[in-house]
């Protein structure tokens, strides 16, 4: 966390990001930490100069302290992400991003149709996952492997034929992603059942037939 922060050449929208990660309100780590929160929204927001390493030492700290104070969920979930199997036949590409990129324009680089949901929001990497093995092999407790890091983040499933078995799939989850990509089929072939749980869950959904390897030669960034 803190090398990510530390490096990137956004390092406001990096901490955002890790924030957005815990859950953890910019209120809450501010009273945590004495200070206004209006200093915290300075930094995210690049108004304020980059912090040092002893200032990301210290929100870092907060994060976790916090998260582990309400129960440590959070810290729980990273600790499994990086002990646990890695379900290779399932996840054939995860990604993180070092700052957030903007949905319309990752619909964009794939050259997908948008099918619903408000496209007007940021992700934070991308899952691409083989729909039938996610479907039949995982469990609703062993999905939150999908997400990596976050949860804002697009989860695209390969070799669907109707979109409706992913979308039940991730309506029964407690998490849900910040928008859900389908690989392979267009618009017309989508089931009435997978839009209506798009607008339900409010997740943005879309299709295309880009290639696999050249969509992820566009996102991989």
């Amino acid at each position: 966390m803190a090398g990510e922060i530390v490096l990137s050449k956004r390092p406001g929208e990096t901490l955002k990001k890790w924030r957005k990660s815990f859950e953890i309100s910019q209120i809450d780590i501010a009273k945590y930490l004495g200070m206004s929160p209006s200093v915290i929204s300075d930094y995210e927001g690049g108004r304020r100069s980059s912090p040092g390493i002893n200032v990301v030492r210290k929100l870092i700290e907060a994060l976790l302290e916090i998260d582990e104070k309400d129960g440590g969920s959070h810290i729980r979930g990273f600790e499994s992400i990086l002990s646990d199997t890695y379900y290779h036949d399932i996840i054939l590409d995860i990604h993180e991003y070092s700052t957030p990129v903007n949905l319309e324009e990752f619909s964009t680089l794939i050259n997908a149709q948008r099918i619903a949901g408000n496209f007007e929001r940021s992700i934070h990497g991308y899952t691409l996952v083989d729909s039938l093995k996610a479907i039949f092999e995982l469990s609703s407790n062993e999905f939150y492997h999908l997400y990596g890091w976050s949860t804002e983040r697009a989860l695209i499933f390969t070799g669907v034929t109707t979109g409706r078995s992913p979308m039940v799939a991730l309506r029964v989850t407690t998490l849900k992603p910040a928008a859900v990509v389908l690989h392979g089929i267009t618009a017309e072939n989508i089931d009435p059942v997978a839009k209506g749980i798009a607008d339900r869950e409010q997740v943005p959904l879309m299709v295309t037939n880009t290639p696999i390897e050249q969509m992820l030669k566009n996102i991989k960034f």
